[in-house]
């Protein structure tokens, strides 16, 4: 398995009757793609200036995820007497405990990797963000806000792999101040998507539901890996203006 990013969809679940195991199998058909464009993001040359762009694209997706969880929560109660609303809420209103502050994270890992958090907060997300998050907007607003449950199992299951951050410092001489949000995500978002999982399995989804959540997820991993074939091209870093390290020279892997 690749150290640049971990999943926990595997090919010999046996689980046929689980509305998360269908999941998982069908993102298997896109991890091909996606595994090819983290390695590749990923690769040593010049990765200090990769990873501060990084740093800012990430800040643009993952500070949408507890507002589209509210604007979710909020349609949810919306529903009275539909039989997902009840757990879908609990759901909801826990995780968006769970994340909140997370894009905080990645502006403190900004500064220490050498950038500011002006260079995340001041230029507009660039589009291939606005298509991995945009379209949960829409269909919280215009389909149903389990759909969101798709986003989030991609968000949550494709994370680092527990030996990025190591890496990513071995490599660029980065501080650890500079990775909090990539070591913690290896961490905690296994037991998130274990729960997420667990309530999969106990909505009472019809099939039109569960198809629902699928295209969601589908899309957002295909849209993530269009997103990191992105990062992966050489790209102008952001300003250094901060009082990180410079890039070492002669690296090797």
């Amino acid at each position: 398995m690749s150290i640049t990013w971990t999943s926990t969809a595997a090919p010999g679940v046996t689980a046929r009757g689980k509305a998360s195991t269908r999941l998982r199998t069908k993102l298997l058909l896109l991890e091909p793609e996606f595994r090819g464009a983290t390695t590749h993001m990923w690769r040593p040359e010049a990765l200090l200036p990769r990873y501060r762009t990084y740093l800012c694209t990430m800040h643009a997706v993952i500070r949408a995820s507890v507002p589209l969880m509210e604007l979710a929560l909020r349609r949810t109660a919306k529903r009275p007497g539909d039989p997902l609303s009840e757990p879908l809420a609990a759901y909801l209103a826990e995780h968006i405990q769970e994340e909140a502050g997370h894009d905080a994270w990645l502006l403190e890992d900004l500064l220490a990797a050498g950038a500011t958090p002006e260079d995340a907060l001041g230029p507009q997300p660039p589009p291939d963000v606005a298509a991995l998050v945009g379209p949960q907007y829409y269909w919280i607003e215009h389909h149903h806000p389990m759909a969101l449950l798709g986003y989030i199992a991609v968000l949550e299951g494709y994370a680092p792999a527990p030996g990025l951050a190591d890496r990513i410092s071995r490599l660029t001489g980065l501080p650890p101040a500079a990775l909090r949000t990539v070591r913690e995500h290896a961490a905690l978002d296994t037991d998130h998507l274990d729960e997420l999982h667990a309530l999969l399995d106990r909505l009472p989804l019809t099939r039109d539901q569960e198809a629902a959540v699928a295209v969601s997820a589908l899309h957002s991993l295909d849209a993530l890996t269009r997103l990191f074939i992105r990062l992966g091209r050489s790209a102008p870093a952001p300003s250094l203006r901060g009082a990180g390290p410079t890039p070492p020279t002669g690296v090797t892997r």
